[in-house]
Parts: structure tokens; C-alpha cells; sequence
């Protein structure tokens, strides 16, 4: 069967109408101030000290490559890194130490927000927020589109570029099978420095406002992720402005999904033609794929057919040819013996004449 171009289109104006006559999940939002009882994790970035501990049990539990560099080379903060497919959740060095004064550290991953921006903007739901906390992605719903990405404020997601077939895109996901067995999320549990914190979220934000009403000289007067864009599973402490930390200082506390409401709104188009579009490009995509692999079992299978049956000829005749050959042997031997018996027979008229 041939997948037209007309097929194609209708497919699209399909996909096109069903979401026309679906409310969009980002107009209709409504604020969620989180389920009750959730987890998260608490950085005080004044008690980092760089080691990447975090980083290394981060690879191990997921399955990642290796450290480019040792954990212990300096080098690796000359420059900003972002979490990739290879690493989900990289240390930043934001201020270098200068005689008594420290360096500032921060770890850099998925925020796990309370209302995730990611899966607002993600027309096939690819992202749910879970219960406890953490942020989800299912694979198989997927098209690739990538919205994602650019809807996350803090530059937490990745994509897995170079695998052609199957790409995903990839982040922290907080240790979420570890926290279904009872266990705390990996960085949580290596680091040696007692900077990362894991707990029910209530209790975090209790546990870091107790520290700076006992050291306010140490930090800045604020929980970075307690109600940034929404709120955040995450939450920071710091002793330097957030800013110089790559964090949204000032940063709105209506969540992003709700910010974009009124966009979304006079932009139908986008909402309805082109998640659509994208939707029937996936479709035609896959499609040729599997009309390509269909093709070409036909194809092996014609050939393999067309092979067995001249296989057969050729058998039939070398059979035919050996039957032909069988039979002059026994002409010529039978032909051999009686000229041999004709030539005996002279031979021996001649020693006996009558």
C-alpha cells in the first residue's frame, strides 16, 4: 500500500482538528501547589567543595560513561558545563577561592519542578510529575520535537543525539526507582561534605531556614526553588547572589505553564496546524519505515524463491545431462564390445577356414 501525499495531509488536518477541538493543556492550566508529603533534596552551596562525588554515583546508577576527567582535576570547571546524555547532573565552579574566601559551587540538574514546564508544553504528555516528586518521561510516546528543551528555564534537558534510531531526550530523574525501593538518590548518599540533603520537602525547607536564622552572615536570606517559577523539588542555599550562581534571581513565583497561558492563547496555530503537522510527519516517517522494511522482506524473500527455483533447473539438468551422458556410455560400451566380438570373430575365421 502506498502512503500518499494526500493520505499524509489528511492524516495532519486530522490531528489538526482533534486538538482544535481539545482545550490546550497550557491554556487550561490552573495552579498546582504540589502533592502533599513530596520528597526533594536541599544544595547548601556553601558546604560544596567541588569533589564530584555527586557526578560519579550519578553515572553509576544510571549506567552512564565514565568521568572524562578525574574527579579530582581542576581543570574540568575552566569552563561552564550543562547536563548532557552521557552526564546527567555536572558541578559548576561560580566564583574561584581567593586566600580565606572558598570557592562556590553548585550542582546542575533536572529541578524537578512542581508544575514542569516540560510536560505543559509536550502535546503527546511524554512527562508526568509523580507523587512523590520526581518528573517522569515515557520514551514511547516521544516525537522528538523537542519542546521541551526549550521550554525548561534551568537547562536541564538533553537529547540523545547520536543514536539515529530510538533518540531520547534525557535528565535527572531524581533517583525516582531508588526512591520506589525506600533509598535516597544517589548524589544524596556520596557526598562527603553533607551538602545535599534528601527528605520530605516540608521538612527541607524547615531544615534551611533554621541554618540561615542561625548563620545569617553565611547566607543570603532565601531558598532558591521554594517558590521560583512554581517551586521546585530542588532547593538551594547560598552564601553569594543567586544570580552568580546561573539562577534566576528575582525570578517569578506564578509557574511557567501559567506565564504562558495568555501565549498560548492568541497563538491557535501553533497549538492546532503544527503539533499536527509534526504528528503527521512522525506518522509518514514511521510508515516509510515500516513500508521500507516490508519492501525489502518481499524483496529477500523474491530472491530467495527465485534462487531455490533456478537451483532446481540447474539440478533437473545435470540430472537430465548425466541421464544423457549414462546412456552414450552404454551405447559406446555395448557399440566397443560388439566390434570387439566382430573383430574376435575374423581372427578366428582366419586360423580355422573352412
Amino acid at each position: 500500500m502506498i502512503f500518499s501525499r494526500r493520505r499524509f495531509l489528511g492524516g495532519v488536518a486530522a490531528g489538526a482538528g482533534a486538538l482544535v477541538a481539545t482545550p490546550a493543556q497550557g491554556a487550561s492550566h490552573l495552579h498546582f501547589a504540589g502533592h502533599p508529603g513530596r520528597i526533594g533534596l536541599l544544595h547548601d552551596t556553601t558546604l560544596c567543595v567541588g569533589c564530584r562525588s555527586c557526578e560519579v554515583a550519578c553515572k553509576q546508577v544510571n549506567s552512564l560513561p565514565p568521568l572524562v576527567r578525574p574527579a579530582d582535576d581542576k581543570s574540568v570547571f575552566d569552563k561552564k558545563r550543562r547536563p548532557s546524555d552521557k552526564s546527567y547532573t555536572v558541578v559548576n565552579r561560580y566564583r574561584a577561592g581567593a586566600g580565606k574566601t572558598p570557592a562556590v559551587y553548585r550542582k546542575h540538574q533536572c529541578m524537578h519542578c512542581n508544575e514542569p514546564c516540560c510536560a505543559s508544553v509536550c502535546f503527546v504528555k511524554a512527562f508526568s510529575k509523580t507523587p512523590e516528586g520526581p518528573v517522569l518521561y515515557d520514551p514511547s510516546v516521544c516525537v522528538g520535537c523537542r519542546y521541551c528543551m526549550t521550554a525548561c528555564p534551568y537547562n536541564a534537558l538533553s537529547y540523545e543525539y547520536d543514536k539515529l534510531w530510538d533518540p531520547r531526550v534525557v535528565r535527572c530523574t531524581m533517583c525516582y526507582p531508588r526512591i520506589k525501593q525506600g533509598k535516597a538518590p544517589a548524589c544524596s548518599t556520596v557526598c562527603p561534605m553533607g551538602a545535599i540533603t534528601y527528605g520530605r520537602r516540608d521538612e527541607l525547607l524547615q531544615v534551611a531556614r533554621n541554618r540561615i536564622d542561625r548563620r545569617p552572615n553565611r547566607y543570603v536570606n532565601h531558598i532558591f526553588g521554594e517558590h521560583e517559577f512554581g517551586g521546585t523539588s530542588w532547593l538551594f542555599l547560598s552564601g553569594v547572589p543567586f544570580k552568580e550562581l546561573d539562577l534566576h534571581e528575582g525570578a517569578s513565583h506564578t509557574p511557567l505553564p501559567e506565564l504562558s497561558k495568555s501565549f498560548l492563547s492568541v497563538v491557535p496555530l501553533v497549538l492546532t496546524i503544527w503539533p499536527g503537522l509534526l504528528l503527521g510527519i512522525y506518522a509518514f516517517s514511521k510508515r516509510k519505515e515500516k513500508l521500507s522494511q516490508a519492501e525489502l522482506e518481499q524483496t529477500v524473500a523474491r530472491v530467495l524463491a527465485e534462487a531455490d527455483e533456478q537451483t532446481k533447473k540447474k539440478l533437473a539438468a545435470a540430472a537430465q545431462r548425466a541421464g544423457k551422458d549414462k546412456e552414450r556410455a552404454v551405447a559406446l560400451a555395448v557399440k566397443k564390445a560388439l566390434a570387439e566380438a566382430e573383430a574376435t570373430a575374423k581372427e578366428a575365421d582366419k586360423e580355422d577356414p573352412k
